[in-house]
């Protein structure tokens, strides 16, 4: 028996007794002989001699033989996270090399069919190695072996940390191609995949929020063709929640069936697309420090104290219950008063990414719940295109203007679409048709009249009124804080624009009718431009504005 003979006994399968004798040890020899020169059979060459035979029907079935020195998926389990600090990944897989010399820093080569045993193959002086797989994250198990089925030329990159090699990033390489003069020695059969696909997929599946490299991270939309989505599902499928995994799989058929013309197949893979670009995450949610929640709403806006102790008491039962509040913050105020900076902030407190939607330019509901697919411009709402966006089941919805929501349109009234949204029971929209679970969504809105707000829409909120500021609370606001910013933003330094303190208290006067400070900021923006211009027009390196100097640039 030689040694291909022995291979295809190891993989389940025997010379079947009608086949030409000479004719397949002839065949066989040459392999082998092939394969000697390449310096061993690869698990990829193993997959093609099979195939061929089988297509010949040269083999038979016949009892396995499992080779003893192939790692069973035992070595899948649960990983836990490491400092960010330690790697720039988290490690998701070790290689034991107790008996052999440590690896260089990125590794060339292809995992191996997981039918007969997950390992790694790789090159190393022009002999076929095969690595075997001491640990791995059990997230990462089906990506593996997808990658070990298509025999995809990847590199692994990792360190050597005692025994073992850990490694914490994979990139998909292309193939080497062969540099041999003898015709009949052929490269190692590997495939390829694109970079972009598998670096999403990879960070799909990661739980932790570490950013990829520069060189690794994905550029827009991985998804060009059905393939890279089949791909993807392969690999990542099981991270998906079951209800969206069994809508995926019929659009992918739908996508396939002949009946199904050019605006089914586009809108089909258009929603695949957008769904399989959502994680959903955990639904535990991190405990909140209350200290740091204070310092990070000080630092959006100065004073309104009981406001920020209020938003800081409405998020704190996170810290017993891990879940998002059943209810959402209305912030209610006059305009300029730094509601939107609030809702901000909280998105920044949760540490989970935010979408805005801005309710005075929603005149119908389509616009939020999308429309069918039975017409040929259909698209899908704007709730849907926040997931989208944001890559995020968990996101905080900032709906700006809720007061000016309720009101009827074309197709009925917009707000209702959002009574949906709010209750936290699932969302569908009709482009997508599919409901996506809303227990990860945290809603903040704001609104200048309460009264304009319809009470089942109210009573999904805990409502924080936002005073408007005191005039003392302005002039700090001025000095302190909208004069710095603007002369920061114009890369001017302090000293280049000085505004004393009386002309402050007369511009607080001249803007006391106005409430919020968005108006003292756009005065502190006419100032220091002002400043500027005459600055490079004289030559001057500081300019001061006293009473009658900013009584006549605003008045």
């Amino acid at each position: 028996m030689n040694k291909i003979e022995a291979i295809l006994r190891e993989n389940g399968y025997a010379i079947a007794p009608e086949a030409d004798r000479e004719y397949v040890n002839n065949l066989l020899t040459s392999w082998e002989e092939d394969a000697e020169k390449r310096g061993g059979v690869s698990d990829a060459d193993v997959d093609i001699y099979i195939n061929i035979l089988k297509t010949m029907s040269i083999v038979i079935p016949a009892p396995v033989q499992k080779s003893k020195q192939i790692m069973t998926p035992d070595f899948f389990t649960d990983f836990p996270a490491q400092e960010e600090t330690e790697l720039n990944y988290r490690v998701f897989m070790i290689f034991d090399r107790k008996d052999k010399s440590s690896l260089p820093h990125h590794v060339y080569g292809a995992f191996t069919n997981p039918q007969r045993g997950l390992a790694f193959e790789y090159a190393d002086d022009e002999q076929i190695e095969k690595i075997e797989i001491a640990a791995a994250d059990r997230r990462f198990e089906d990506l593996f072996n997808a990658l070990g089925r298509k025999h995809v030329y990847i590199r692994l990159s990792g360190n050597t940390v005692g025994n073992e090699f850990q490694v914490y990033r994979i990139k998909a390489e292309t193939p080497p191609e062969n540099d041999s003069d003898d015709e009949n020695v052929n490269a190692i059969p590997y495939s390829e995949i694109d970079n972009n696909l598998l670096q999403f997929t990879i960070e799909h599946l990661r739980t932790s929020i570490i950013q990829p490299t520069d060189d690794d991270a994905p550029i827009d939309m991985p998804f060009q063709t059905m393939e890279d989505i089949v791909m993807f599902m392969d690999c990542a499928g099981n991270s998906l929640p079951e209800n969206i995994r069994a809508w995926a799989k019929r659009n992918i058929l739908a996508y396939g069936q002949q009946s199904s013309d050019a605006d089914e197949k586009r809108h089909a893979k258009k929603a695949l697309s957008m769904m399989l670009n959502v994680s959903f995450g955990s639904k535990n949610f991190a405990a909140i420090d209350p200290d740091n929640a204070r310092k990070i709403l000080d630092e959006e806006l100065y004073g309104l104290d009981n406001v920020k102790q209020r938003v800081i008491e409405t998020i704190i039962q996170v810290n017993r219950t891990h879940t998002l509040p059943a209810y959402g913050i209305l912030l209610a105020g006059p305009a300029g008063t730094g509601k939107s900076r609030i809702a901000y902030a909280v998105a920044k407190i949760l540490k989970i990414p935010f979408a805005v939607l801005d309710m005075s330019t929603v005149r119908d509901p389509e616009a939020l719940t999308g429309t069918s697919r039975i017409y040929t411009n259909a698209h899908p709402g704007r709730i849907m295109e926040a997931f989208y966006e944001t890559g995020s089941s968990n996101i905080v919805f900032i709906i700006n203007e809720l007061d000016k929501s309720d009101h009827e349109g074309q197709h009925g009234n917009p707000a209702d679409t959002l009574l949906t949204l709010l209750d936290n029971l699932g969302f569908t929209d009709n482009y997508m048709e599919c409901q996506i679970p809303t227990n990860g969504v945290y809603t903040i809105a704001t609104a200048n009249d309460l009264d304009k707000i319809s009470k089942p829409l109210l009573s999904r909120f805990a409502v924080i009124n936002i005073p408007d500021y005191t005039p003392d609370e302005k002039k700090i606001i001025f000095k302190d804080y909208s004069l710095p910013k603007i002369l920061r933003h114009m890369d001017m330094k302090p000293e280049e624009c000085i505004v004393t303190d009386s002309a402050v208290d007369k511009i607080i006067e001249m803007y006391r009718n106005f409430s919020g400070c968005r108006d003292l900021e756009q005065a502190a923006e006419h100032i220091a431009g002002n400043a500027l211009f005459r600055i490079e027009t004289t030559g001057s390196g500081s300019v001061t504005y006293d009473t009658d100097d900013v009584t006549k640039l605003l008045g």
